[in-house]
């Protein structure tokens, strides 16, 4: 126990999606295997595992560097991809190891099927998230993205839509969205694919948040839903910290005897919420 004494807790309900699980134990079994892979993209936006695992002999690569690759094995993160990609693996004789998401690719389905029927669709997202660039890409990049409502120009929108989200958007964002078009008189089918795994942190973590005096919140810095997850625990608890690693942990934020809560978001490993609490308890 370190000079602060600090009570310390890990929220047990923080950690990787079962989406996120799946793509890393296909990444830890071909490279346990063939001590190669190549990744198309960050396989979680978390530098720490991104880390963890190159030293496992993955590589991560570009949607430019696909075009040069042959002959490999290369892996299909959970954000999914738009058929395009499939297409240039396979023209150079890669294999491919699709480690999509099941949510993701009902939501892909979903997608084409809505354009099919001619629906006009906007999409609620990050319009550079690899989600949103795999889902757009099932039908030629032809929906609407948005990130905030006040993107949208009203005056050119047609009076009818289909609205989808990304998955790790928020839901009282999204429906906020929903009512403010339906008030300005656009009809609006509103398609909720927000995943409920990622959705139903947020409740939990609002009453994680609530019990300790400080809370050390745990994310990669790009991880979309690490920035939802954190402003929801600010929301409850100010004396709320982001770290993407132990060494971002500084001694004068804490008392004496603090309670300190560690959680984190969809994207963080369990064992990098561990590092953290040894870091406070060493404190």
């Amino acid at each position: 126990m370190g000079r602060l004494n600090l009570h310390v807790e890990i929220d047990d309900k923080s950690g990787f999606c079962f989406g996120v699980v799946g793509a890393i134990e296909k990444a830890e079994k071909e490279l346990l295997a063939s001590g190669e892979l190549f990744c198309l993209g960050e396989i979680v936006h978390n530098d720490e595992e991104v880390k963890r695992l190159e030293m496992q002999g993955m590589v991560n690569i570009s949607k430019d560097d696909l075009s040069f690759i042959q002959k490999k094995t290369i892996l299909f993160r959970a954000h999914g991809e738009p058929p395009e990609s499939y297409k240039v693996a396979l023209k150079n004789g890669n294999r491919i190891i699709d480690a999509s998401c099941p949510i993701i690719l009902k939501l892909q389905k979903r997608f084409r099927e809505s354009y099919e029927k001619g629906e006009t669709i906007y999409l609620y997202g990050k319009p550079n998230h690899p989600e949103v660039t795999g889902l757009n890409g099932q039908i030629g990049n032809k929906a609407i993205v948005f990130g905030h409502f006040e993107d949208l120009n009203l005056k050119l929108m047609p009076k009818k839509i289909t609205l989808y989200s990304q998955t790790t958007m928020s839901i009282e964002s999204f429906y906020d969205i929903v009512r403010e078009l339906e008030e300005a008189g656009i009809e609006v089918t509103v398609k909720d694919t927000i995943c409920r795994q990622v959705s139903h942190r947020e409740p939990s973590l609002r009453q994680f948040s609530r019990k300790f005096s400080k809370i050390v919140f745990v994310a990669g810095k790009r991880s979309s839903n690490g920035s939802v997850l954190f402003n929801v625990c600010r929301q409850e608890n100010l004396n709320t910290y982001f770290v993407s690693a132990p060494d971002e942990i500084f001694e004068h934020w804490f008392e004496t005897g603090d309670s300190v809560g560690i959680c984190g978001a969809t994207s963080t490993p369990m064992w990098l919420m561990k590092n953290v609490e040894r870091k406070l308890l060493s404190l």
